[in-house]
């Protein structure tokens, strides 16, 4: 294991330790108008969130409505229902749906739960996805930023793991929490993104990244700080 991951990992509880749990709950409160950009005003709000630890696949309930979002890898299928179970929307093989599109382009109801859904199972499962198999990190260059040096993990995802695009960055500070996150996700035309994480809760000994600012990026790596098109705020958090 690349010796930043060991780092990061035991400063993240270590992985025996991951092994064991099976899930992850908390209430994450989206905002930004990205979503409203999509065609999804509706996705700001306050979800109830149940992520599995050990398999790609997370469930959202909105707290205002009860409508449900859930996503399953192993069965390529994201689907939205109603509180009372209607089925409202279900897409088989999500991915494949954003081919050719553009930043502008709008989004179906089932594709914006897609890419929320995979996006915040990843936030949630970082770091011990790093050690699945198939996936491959090793540091590289460091990065200096407001006076802070940060090293940096490059990761390379397998097509069996969904995330915003192959190889993607992180950046940690020297307690090996992380800070920063650079990525382009396919299914938006791959703009370039900076994501940043503000605040870190500690859940039975385990930090976890509870208030996220995402941020469109320069081409020199710079953030774009004059807007913020998402914002995440975790509380209730509970891993078992």
């Amino acid at each position: 294991m690349d010796a930043l991951l060991s780092r990061v990992i035991e400063a993240h509880g270590g992985l025996d330790r991951w092994k064991t749990f099976s899930t992850l709950t908390a209430r994450i409160t989206y905002g930004g108008p990205f979503w409203e950009f999509k065609g999804h005003p509706e996705f700001v709000g306050t979800e109830l969130v149940e992520a599995n630890l050990q398999d790609e696949r997370i469930r959202h309930v909105q707290e205002s409505t009860g409508r449900t979002t859930e996503f399953d890898l192993k069965a390529n299928r994201v689907t939205v229902t109603g509180p009372d179970g209607t089925v409202i929307e279900q897409l088989d093989d999500p991915r494949a749906t954003f081919a050719g599109y553009t930043p502008e382009t709008p989004w179906s109801l089932a594709q914006i739960a897609y890419f929320r859904s995979y996006a915040t199972w990843h936030y949630l499962v970082e770091p011990y996805v790093f050690t699945w198999p198939g996936v491959e990190a090793h540091e590289v260059e460091p990065w200096i930023e407001n006076g802070e040096t940060w090293r940096v993990l490059s990761v390379t995802f397998p097509e069996s793991i969904h995330t915003h695009n192959t190889t993607q960055l992180y950046y940690f500070d020297d307690a090996g929490l992380l800070r920063r996150m650079d990525y382009q996700p396919d299914v938006n035309g791959r703009t370039p993104v900076a994501h940043y994480i503000r605040a870190h809760q500690t859940v039975d000994g385990i930090p976890v990244s509870s208030k996220r600012h995402i941020h469109t990026r320069n081409e020199d790596r710079t953030p774009d700080l004059s807007w913020l098109p998402i914002e995440l705020d975790l509380s209730d958090i509970t891993i078992r």
